[in-house]
Formats: structure tokens, C-alpha cells, sequence
């Protein structure tokens, strides 16, 4: 369960990041969200639509005991808030 948790708070963190970046004008990287931030009918709504994609496969790996998955998820999650935050902190 704990791996759930982490992963649904690198979530959060995530899209607060973004939604971060966004509003200072920078450009979203990933072109898979790109493609949802201009499909959507505001930026919020399209993030949180695919953060919640992404906890629903989260809790199918849970489910599945594909904890190994979950636990990789979880450390690349954890890079791109680090590196986010770093960038942040640069930009300050």
C-alpha cells in the first residue's frame, strides 16, 4: 500500500510542478501531455484527467502484485520532481 501512496503523491507533486512551469510560460516537454494540455479545455483539467489515468494503472499494478513496476514508476517519478524542483529553484 505504501507504494500506492508514494506513487499518488509523486502524482500531486507532479502536476503542482507543472502546473507551475505552465504558468510562468514554459512549454510542456512530454509531447503525449502537450497533446492533452491543447485537447483539453484548460490545463488543469487535461493534467489531473491523465494523473488519474495514471493512479488507476498504479492501483492495477498494486492489484496485480507488479510491485516491481510500481516501484520503478515511483523512482522515475521521484527524479522528474527532483529535477523539477531544481529547475524551479534555478529559475527563482
Amino acid at each position: 500500500m505504501s507504494l500506492l501512496i508514494q506513487f499518488s503523491y509523486l502524482q500531486l507533486l507532479d502536476l503542482l510542478t507543472t502546473l507551475v512551469f505552465l504558468s510562468d510560460g514554459v512549454k510542456e516537454a512530454n509531447p503525449v501531455v502537450r497533446f492533452i494540455l491543447v485537447s483539453s479545455s484548460s490545463p488543469l483539467i487535461g493534467l489531473l484527467s491523465l494523473k488519474l489515468l495514471a493512479i488507476a494503472l498504479a492501483v492495477y499494478c498494486w492489484r496485480t502484485s507488479r510491485t516491481r513496476m510500481l516501484n520503478l514508476a515511483n523512482v522515475c517519478f521521484a527524479v522528474l520532481v527532483a529535477w523539477n524542483l531544481l529547475a524551479l529553484l534555478g529559475r527563482a
